[in-house]
C-alpha cells in the first residue's frame, strides 16, 4: 500500500512541473491526491494519471480556498492530511522601476497568498485527522539574494519566514510544516531563451522529481520549520540560520550549508 496509504493530499500548481511530480510520488507512496491547479483541463490529466481527483483553483482567491476545503471535508475520504501548497509563479523583470501593477500584485497572490490562504483553509482539516505535513515551495532565492527578479526572491523569502514562524502554533495540532527550497528546476517558468543559455553553459538544472523525492521527505521525517534546500546531486539540507533564534535556526546538529551558500549573516 506504500509509506501513505490511506492518506490524502492537496497539490496545488499539480497540472505540470513540481506539483505533477509530487503527485505522482504521493500517489505512488499510496495517498489520494486532489490535484488543483488554475489549468482544470492539466490538472484533470494529472489526476486521471495518479487515480485521484482534480479542482480548479486560483491559489490566490481566497473564496476559491474556501471552496475547496468545503469539497475535500464533503468527500467520501472525508478531510485532508498532507497539503503541498506548490503553485508559483515569476516576474521576470530584475528592474523594479519596470515592474507593473498587475504583475506585482500576480506574483504576491500566488506566491504568497496561496500559501497564506492554504494553510489558513487546510490546516483546521488536517488537524481533525491528528495531525499531518505541510509543504510549501519557496526556492534557493528564498534564502539567497537573487538579483534577476527581486520581486520573486521577496515571496520566496516570504514562504521561509512564515514557515518558521507557524511551525510552533502547528506543531501544538500535530502538523509540521517546512519549505523546499529547490535551485534551478525543470519547470514551464525555465523556458525559452533562459533555458537555452543555461543548456549551452552546461549549467545543472533539476528533475522535478528531485523535488517531489524532497517534498516526501519532508512528510515523512517528523521534522518541521525548515527550509530544505535541493541542489543538483545533493541530498536535501536544512538551511542554517545562523545566529538567528527560532524554529530550526541552527537546523540540524553539526550540518553546515553547501559551500556555494555560505555567506556573511552576521548583520543579516
Amino acid at each position: 500500500m506504500g509509506r501513505l496509504g490511506g492518506k490524502v493530499a492537496v497539490v496545488t500548481g499539480g497540472a505540470s512541473g513540481i506539483g505533477r511530480a509530487a503527485a505522482v510520488r504521493l500517489a505512488g507512496e499510496g495517498a489520494t491526491v486532489v490535484v488543483a491547479d488554475i489549468d482544470a483541463a492539466g490538472a484533470r490529466k494529472v489526476a486521471d494519471e495518479v487515480g485521484g481527483s482534480a479542482v480548479e483553483l486560483d491559489v490566490g482567491d481566497a473564496a476559491g480556498w474556501r471552496r475547496v476545503a468545503d469539497e475535500v471535508a464533503g468527500s467520501a475520504n472525508g478531510g485532508v492530511d498532507i497539503a503541498f501548497l506548490n503553485a508559483g509563479t515569476v516576474t521576470g523583470e530584475d528592474r523594479i522601476v519596470n515592474l507593473t501593477d498587475e504583475a506585482y500584485r500576480r506574483i504576491m497572490a500566488v506566491n504568497v497568498d496561496g500559501v497564506v490562504f492554504g494553510v489558513r483553509a487546510l490546516a483546521p482539516l488536517i488537524a481533525r485527522r491528528g495531525g499531518g505535513a505541510i509543504v510549501a515551495t519557496s526556492s534557493l532565492a528564498g534564502v539567497i539574494a537573487f538579483p534577476p527578479d527581486p520581486i520573486y526572491t521577496l515571496t520566496k523569502h516570504a514562504v521561509v519566514g512564515l514557515v518558521r514562524s507557524l511551525a510552533p502554533q502547528l506543531q501544538r495540532d500535530g502538523i509540521t510544516i517546512n519549505a523546499v527550497c529547490p535551485g534551478l528546476t525543470d519547470t514551464p517558468p525555465l523556458a525559452g531563451a533562459t533555458r537555452r543559455a543555461l543548456e549551452e553553459s552546461g549549467f545543472p538544472v533539476m528533475a522535478p522529481e528531485q523535488i517531489a523525492a524532497a517534498v516526501l521527505e519532508a512528510v515523512l521525517d517528523g521534522g518541521t520549520g525548515r527550509a530544505l534546500v535541493c541542489q543538483p546531486g545533493r541530498e536535501p539540507t536544512p538551511f542554517r540560520f545562523s545566529n538567528v533564534p527560532g524554529p530550526a535556526g541552527e537546523g540540524i546538529k553539526g550540518m553546515r550549508p553547501p559551500e556555494e551558500l555560505r555567506m556573511d549573516r552576521e548583520d543579516r
